[in-house]
Formats: structure tokens, sequence, C-alpha cells
């Protein structure tokens, strides 16, 4: 069966899917939008992805269903088997299953792709499409911020702060941290709110603030339950995709075609479409149509724990309480990057957005790697579609990141131990984290504990890079065209140079509205 007459055919209706195909749309494009997952209205979203707090839905069986990537998995480090990689599935992507964290990379990010060659993403482009697209309750009247626009923009009043957050923020403030109030200011660094995308306390994902207010669009149509196979090609164009719908496979025509399917399955498309490491698709029969380093250098941000014990007065009080709300921007040492580390605060002891504890008696403080050397590698392991790609994330695989990281964790130790987080805690902090103090003051051994135990903060990026056109590591150009092919583009985290200095969906959204005015 084919389908034909699209201006622009989108695959993936996640953060920047679906604002990518809703704002083209409203600029007079006919637009078929493609998603793997179910396409359900937004008042039919399962009730406990809307609560501010994570825990809810991953301790309830039946919120997953369909809404998860199944089988998608990802060994973090060189020591680490392979596990779940958190990844959204349906209309809203992972913005409808995250910890609905709304962060700005800082514009330093913005200017190192400029200086990499990524024309048109330097702090001046970027900034105007942060502002657009949000609705920000208390900075909304500053320069750099924006009212009106379809992402809510929240943050939790201090009086409302769970105990690890007052713990953290007492800490750190006191440590000579400075605070930052607004976090998404341009050169924001230090203790600062969590701002959330959420509105009277409840979750707002791109398809509830794009998707819905555009399906009455008559130019705009949306098919769930579509798997995309491969891009189709006229000579070196792309001219549409082929997908299997209801057990049929489906060609779609259009003038445009842009793979929005995230830092998994975008890469994944590209490549059985035969756009990637030549010897690796000839390794699984599939024709090399042009050889690019796709599904390599991927990035996340690496994330070590210390467990906080809570004492009963500092414990989350019901189920939907915040599980985070204060972050601290901070860099390493005079040679580092600027805000190379962040600490977290972890009022429910909610790990990567993929496990969480069951008993609200256990918090913690998390301290993450924000820009990092080290880099991974995703391949196919079948032709098939059905069959998801290996992820190798390599994490600490850089001894620059490793040395970063084990002084991240003795500060946040040192954090710890200080007496405004001994007041909300409950019994010995050495006996909840026994292997880890045991190792603190060994370099080798505490590189072990880290390789062994670090998660990732499902903030996936760079397995489809933008760059120069003649870089090593390129696969789109500065306008995401795929280099090498016509009428094909990558739009979503895949593309980002590196992973940003912060949570990754706001980045992705804007890149969605950056993209559509220029695409669109």
């Amino acid at each position: 069966m084919t389908t034909q007459g699209w201006d622009i055919i989108v695959v993936g209706a996640g953060s920047a899917g679906a604002t990518f195909a809703a704002r083209s749309a409203r600029r007079g494009k006919r637009v078929l939008l493609l998603e793997a997952g179910p396409d359900y209205r937004s008042a039919e979203m399962h009730e406990a992805w809307r609560s501010p707090n994570p825990a809810v839905a991953l301790m309830d069986p039946t919120a997953a269903e369909g809404l998860v990537w199944t089988g998608v998995n990802s060994a973090r480090t060189g020591k680490q088997q392979q596990a779940p990689y958190w990844r959204g599935r349906g209309v809203g992507g992972s913005s409808s299953v995250n910890g609905q964290i709304a962060i700005r990379p800082p514009m330093a990010d913005f200017e190192d792709w400029a200086a990499l060659g990524c024309t048109g993403w330097s702090p001046e482009d970027v900034l105007p499409c942060f502002a657009e697209l949000e609705d920000d309750e208390e900075f909304g009247d500053q320069p750099h911020h924006g009212r009106g626009g379809p992402t809510p923009i929240h943050r939790t009043p201090r009086d409302e702060w769970g105990g690890v957050d007052t713990a953290l923020a007492r800490s750190a403030l006191a440590a000579g941290f400075a605070w930052a109030p607004d976090v998404n200011a341009p050169s924001a660094t230090g203790v600062s709110p969590y701002p959330i995308n959420s509105r009277d306390g409840r979750r707002v994902s791109v398809n509830d603030a794009y998707l819905e207010p555009a399906r009455e669009l008559g130019n705009l149509t949306i098919h769930g339950d579509a798997l995309v196979n491969r891009v189709l090609f006229a000579g070196n164009r792309a001219v549409g995709v082929e997908f299997v719908h209801d057990g049929h496979v489906v060609s779609a025509h259009g003038d445009t075609v842009v793979l929005s399917a995230g830092v998994i399955h975008s890469p994944a498309v590209l490549m059985r479409s035969g756009i990637g490491p030549a010897a690796h698709l000839r390794s699984l029969g599939i024709d090399v149509r042009h050889d690019l380093p796709v599904g390599r250098g991927m990035q996340d941000h690496p994330m070590a724990l210390v467990s906080i014990p809570l004492a009963p007065g500092a414990a989350v009080k019901t189920p939907h309480d915040r599980h985070t709300n204060v972050c601290v921007r901070w860099t390493s040492g005079a040679h580092a990057p600027a805000d190379d580390l962040m600490f977290v605060s972890l009022n429910q002891n909610v790990l990567a957005m993929a496990t969480a504890s069951a008993g609200a008696s256990s918090g913690a403080f998390g301290v993450w790697l924000n820009q990092g050397y080290s880099r991974g590698e995703l391949t196919l392991t079948s032709a098939d579609p059905t069959r998801q790609p290996l992820v190798e994330q390599r994490m600490l695989s850089d001894e620059r990141d490793l040395a970063r990281m084990r002084h991240g964790m003795r500060t946040l130790v040192d954090l710890a131990r200080r007496p405004e987080t001994a007041a909300i805690t409950a019994g010995s902090l050495a006996e909840a984290n026994e292997r880890l103090f045991a190792v603190l003051d060994s370099d080798g051994e505490l590189d072990d504990h880290l390789l062994t135990t670090v998660v990732d903060a499902q903030h996936g990026t760079s397995t489809c890079r933008m760059g120069a056109s003649d870089a090593p590591g390129t696969v789109v150009d500065s306008g995401c065209g795929v280099l090498g092919v016509d009428g094909l583009y990558v739009v979503d985290a895949s593309v980002f140079p590196s992973v940003p200095r912060a949570n990754t969906n706001l980045a992705t959204i804007m890149a969605g509205e950056l993209m559509a005015d220029r695409l669109g």
C-alpha cells in the first residue's frame, strides 16, 4: 500500500518530532507524522504519568505498557552488563515519561557547537527559540525568557521542597557555592531550583503542548503504531519511507523526510536505509548507500549517588511529592570546562528514571558529569526493524572523565557529611554507603566502584552528530541534512555534537522549533 502527497514526513512523535510536525503544519505544510508507539489524545494519558513524582508511574506495572520501549538495553560502562535503557514510546516520546526537568543548557554549549562548524546554532540563534517555546511563570518577563509559549515552566516554592532538596541547597551554600535563582539564565551557575514542565501539579508533554492543539489542522495526519523500517530513495534523493502498520508494509511518499526517532532509533533507521559505517552494514547484508559514522559518538551523563537514610520528617510524605527540586552546576577545576559537573537532590531514591526505591525513607545526593570526553557506539543487531540495536555507552572510558567523577564524588560525600545534611539523616551515613566509603580514598578502587555502579541520566545524544561537513564524526550538516543525500534530515538529540550541560528535553524541543522555522 502506498500513500502520497506529503510535503514533509516526520518519523517519531517525541520532543523534537511532535514539535517539528505541529509547527510545520501551522506553517501550511502537509505533514505526515509517523510514531512507532500508540497515538492517543492528551486526555487519555495514564494518570500515573501526570504526577510530579515519576516513582508513581515506575511502581505501577500498567503505566509503562506501550509508552516505554521494551528490549532497548545498554551497557553503561565496560564493567556493566546490558540493562534497560529508558526511552519513551508513543506520542510525546520521552517527554511523556521523563522527570519533567525543563532546564536549558548554558549558552556556552552553543558557543562550542558554533566553533565545531554548526552554523546557525550559536547562542544568538537558539536563545529566541528557548524563549518562544516557554511559558515561564516566574521569569517570563525577562529578556531571555518567554511567556505564553507551549511549554509551562514551573519552580516548586522553597517551602514545598523535600528534605533532601533543602539539605543539598543548605550544604552547598554553606560550602561556598553561589545561589542562582534562575538556572535557565544564559550564564547561571551554582545552586538553583529545578524548573519543570508542569502546570497545576501535572506533567505537560509535547503531546499536550504541541500535538493536541494542532490536531484540528486538516494538513496534519498522525499515524500511531507505525514502525518505520527504512527511507525510500529515487536516485540520491529521499522520497519517502517504508513502515509496518497492522502487519502490512506501507510506503509513504513526500518531498522531505525528517527522522526524529531519537538517539536510538534515528540512527537505526539510517543504517537500515544503507547510511552508516560501510563494513558494519555489509556484515548485515545491507546495501551501502553512503558510508557515514552513524551510531558512533553516543554520550549521556554518568551519574553516581550517595545514599541518605532519611529521618521521618525529611522523607516524602505523599506519593506525589516531587522527587527533585534542586541542582548545583559547578566547575571541577581551573582547567576543566565550565560547569562540567552537577549535583542533584533526590527526595526519593529514583535512579535515572528507570528504577525506584519502594520506600520513602531513602533519599540521595547525586553527581553527574555534565560534559565528558567518553563516547559510546550503537550498532544494529539485524536488518529487521523489530530487533533493537546494541548500545555500548562506554561512559567513563576516558581517564579525564574518571578523574573528574572521582573529584565530584568526593565533594558530594563532603556535602553529605556536613551538618546541614546531618539534620535530615537517620542512622549511619557510612553504613548506608559502606562500599563507597571503603574505597573513597583510593583512586583505583573508587574508579572500579564508579565503573561498576554509575547509571546514566537518560540523556542520550550524538549518534547522528552534527558538525562541519569535512569533520570525521559528522553525520548531518548545520541544517540537519544527512551528508551525501538530498531531502533527508535528522532533527532530535541524536544530532547534538555532544551531550549538553543540562537535561536534554528542553534543548530537543528547541531543536524542533528551530528546524521547523528553517525547513517548514
